[in-house]
């Protein structure tokens, strides 16, 4: 297992203002090394499934224990939603554009999400996560996280699990998780998502960015 599972353990989850989880060291520094020179190469902004593009081993191996049932079990416990036998959709993001990361919460279709970042130590203002209080205040959040390698957010997907971030433009990878309510809006979704990509690889060769879609 390419995970720390006791990472998440020794984590506190947080209410307020819904419940969520921060862990700053999902991977170690060797293994999220490891992913990230394994990760997809698609240089388009959006939600794109893994087999969009070939990867190596290392990041085959870190889909497989983001898809497991182990995590699923402790993700639920810690955030206070039975999971039992909810089917996972991981998608990836590679790219970030100026115009994602609008404040917003998850689909209904999705309990819980969770989001691994794979960066270099972050630096630019733009791009970091917030756990925001309202729908309607980037500046009004209970925590900020930047999207460094290893570093993983979890929260319940409910009506004010609000989260956005300020606007970024360039590399940033995500492994995203959405624990769904079953498995037929689970395949619908990634065969949404497989479509969409299509319609953006066509896009991005006549322009600068692809369809417009919300990032986390």
């Amino acid at each position: 297992m390419i995970v720390d599972l006791d990472s998440i353990r020794a984590a506190r989850a947080r209410p307020d203002p819904y419940p969520h989880l921060i862990v700053g060291n999902f991977l170690g520094a060797a293994n999220a090394a490891r992913v990230i020179a394994d990760y997809p190469s698609l240089d388009v902004g959006g939600v794109f499934m893994p087999d969009a593009a070939p990867y190596g081993a290392a990041l085959a191996e870190l889909l497989a224990d983001m898809e497991g049932e182990a995590l699923r079990e402790l993700v639920g416990e810690k955030l206070g939603v039975d999971l039992s036998g909810r089917p996972a959709l991981v998608t990836l993001r590679s790219r970030c554009r100026t115009r994602d990361g609008r404040i917003h919460t998850d689909s209904a279709y999705k309990l819980a999400t969770l989001l691994l970042y794979l960066n270099e130590p972050w630096d630019p203002p733009g791009g970091r996560l917030r756990i925001l209080r309202s729908g309607n205040d980037i500046e009004d959040y209970a925590a900020e996280v930047p999207p460094d390698a290893g570093t993983l957010v979890c929260f319940k997907v409910q009506e004010n699990s609000w989260h956005g971030h300020k606007p970024f433009a360039g590399r940033r990878r995500c492994v995203m998780v959405n624990y769904c309510t079953d498995e037929a809006i689970r395949d619908a979704e990634a065969d949404r998502h497989r479509n969409s990509m299509r319609w953006k690889k066509f896009v991005s060769k006549f322009s600068a960015s692809g369809p417009d879609e919300k990032a986390a």
